[in-house]
């Protein structure tokens, strides 16, 4: 990732300009705090909304105060998370000042643990045995097969190119793809980056005994208690702010390249800032959450195609200044692929949490994913530890599900996800637990939120290589992208992790940080946990 010989920033001088608030630009701003000791007041973030956190969000609805939402949720490991440790072990915790976020984190963990007992659910509403993954010969000869091509020469090939037909009807892709969020037609590299970093959860997937939680959504136990931390130091964060364009100039002869400026709007206005020789830049590229609309029991989210808010527009247009600036296109040009439907649920009481307690044997936080794998819609849901914000009220509880198959029709409200409301959705998920006993009292004591996402798995896109650009480009000087859509060799997108690895290779680099990065996890260099996945792969 590093060049030979670059420009080494001194830290007293340079002042950081981090365009996006989302985890990968706090990140940086963390690291070169700690690591790089930059003053905080030179480091300035950047952010078009009025919030930081970007993908990792969770609080009330924008459409009514008395319900919650988060877009999405993420599972953690303790093995492959090493640079998003490293990070938390520094920040305080939201509610305890006195234990680090990292420190909650295993606090929480070691009495809430994960051991699901209804990973898959069959259409007649019976728990599937999924300790059982139905890998026959020829799917491991196929995996094998995968995991032993170079990068270049998968290049942009879909999984489906690499597996037959009934691979895609065995346990293990029914857990695998929704733990992880895998189509069929997504990318053939980054499932073999999958299996090699999370070699270790194989024996563990039908339990996702390995996966580790926050004590709230991550918006309130890691964006939260970070943005704190930043503001308390010093840092200079500057809502609605948003980076339109940015200048680049080059020596042709040494073929070193500078940013120069930036292009800002404002609320008022517009500015531009120059950027000296000194000074840092710190681009996000690209947004999962871009163009996401919301809708509640009523109503139905809008789907957002052309791009409206300006998640993308920043890469687009200096994509345009340089070959190896990466090829937006390539992510966000086939909403269809990679459109997404979640919910929450905010429950008014607990008789729909005690019924699936109840189903599943599994209390609030031990469950973690549920699939429906032969529903039309293909829903999933995770009932998390309650409270799953910090802020909700006693008596009140919230769960969340994500529809994966969101064009299908659905086999008891006969639409398409995409066009049913919150009431047609939880209707469906009631019917498909075969609650039917209970579902006038659950419709009329929850408030639904639903989220339309058009690149919610955007970052599985077929690519090649050149689409990501690297971190830090071939002779840049003084700038370095980061997020969900850099190339980060070995390691796996759609994880905060890279987004977090990201920022720290950036700061590393330019201000000759004297501190190792923690390698990247590889568990078949460990040969008890290439034993046991083995063994799994052979059950």
């Amino acid at each position: 990732m590093k060049n030979n010989q670059h420009n080494i920033l001194d830290p007293k001088q340079a002042h950081i300009w981090i365009i996006g608030g989302g985890v990968a630009g706090m990140a940086a701003a963390a690291f070169a705090i700690r690591d790089a000791q930059v003053p905080p007041q030179h480091i300035h973030i950047l952010e078009e909304l009025d919030i930081s956190g970007g993908a990792m969000d969770g609080g009330h609805t924008p459409n009514a105060a008395k319900a919650w939402v988060t877009r999405g949720g993420r599972m953690l490991t303790d093995e492959t998370y090493l640079c998003l440790w490293d990070l938390f072990s520094s920040i305080p915790s939201l509610e305890n000042p006195d234990i680090s976020v990292r420190e909650e984190c295993l606090e929480f963990n070691a009495r809430i643990q994960t051991h699901a007992q209804a990973r898959l659910i069959d259409a007649q509403h019976v728990i599937v045995d999924a300790e059982k993954l139905g890998l026959n010969t020829l799917h491991r000869a196929q995996m094998l097969r995968l995991l032993a091509s170079k990068e270049e020469r998968i290049g942009s090939r879909r999984i489906d190119e690499f597996f037959d037909d009934s691979f895609f009807a065995c346990n293990f892709w029914r857990m695998w793809r929704t733990t992880f969020a895998f189509q069929k037609w997504h990318s053939a590299a980054e499932l073999r980056r999958y299996f090699l970093r999370f070699i270790q959860e194989l024996p563990r997937i039908h339990t996702l005994a390995g996966v580790k939680r926050t004590k709230y959504n991550q918006y309130d136990s890691m964006i939260l208690p970070l943005q704190r931390w930043l503001q308390a130091q010093g840092v200079d964060v500057r809502f609605g702010h948003y980076v339109e364009d940015a200048d680049f100039v080059e020596d042709e002869q040494t073929g070193q390249r500078r940013a120069t400026r930036l292009y800002v709007k404002l609320p008022e206005g517009s500015e531009q800032i120059d950027l000296p020789a000194h000074d840092l830049a710190i681009f996000t590229l690209g947004s999962i959450t871009a163009d996401s609309r919301y809708a509640t029991q009523d109503d139905v989210p809008e789907l957002i195609r052309d791009r409206l808010d300006h998640g993308w527009s920043l890469w687009q247009k200096i994509s345009q200044k340089a070959p190896d600036f990466g090829r937006p296109m390539t992510f966000c040009g086939n909403v269809d692929e990679h459109k997404w439907e979640s919910f929450t649920l905010t429950l008014k009481d607990d008789v729909l949490l005690n019924r699936i307690i109840e189903y599943t044997g599994n209390q609030p936080g031990t469950g973690a994913l549920m699939t429906w794998f032969e529903s039309g819609w293909h829903l999933s849901i995770v009932v998390p530890a309650q409270p799953h914000f910090a802020d909700l009220p006693d008596g009140s509880y919230t769960l969340w599900g994500y529809g994966f198959q969101i064009d299908h029709i659905g086999d008891y409200i006969k639409k398409p996800m995409s066009e049913a409301t919150g009431t047609e959705i939880l209707t469906e998920l009631i019917l498909q637990l075969g609650f039917d006993d209970i579902l006038t009292h659950v419709l009329a004591n929850t408030e639904i939120t639903t989220v339309m996402m058009p690149y919610a798995s955007a970052l599985f896109a077929c690519r090649k290589p050149g689409d990501r650009p690297l971190v830090i480009p071939k002779g840049a000087e003084n700038f370095a992208f980061v997020g969900q859509f850099v190339e980060i060799e070995d390691d796996v997108v759609f994880t905060v992790e890279y987004s977090v690895r990201g920022a720290m290779q950036a700061i590393y680099h330019f201000f000759a940080v004297p501190r190792e990065i923690p390698e990247i996890y590889n568990g078949l260099l460990d040969p008890k946990v290439g034993l046991k996945a083995l063994e799994a792969v052979f059950h």
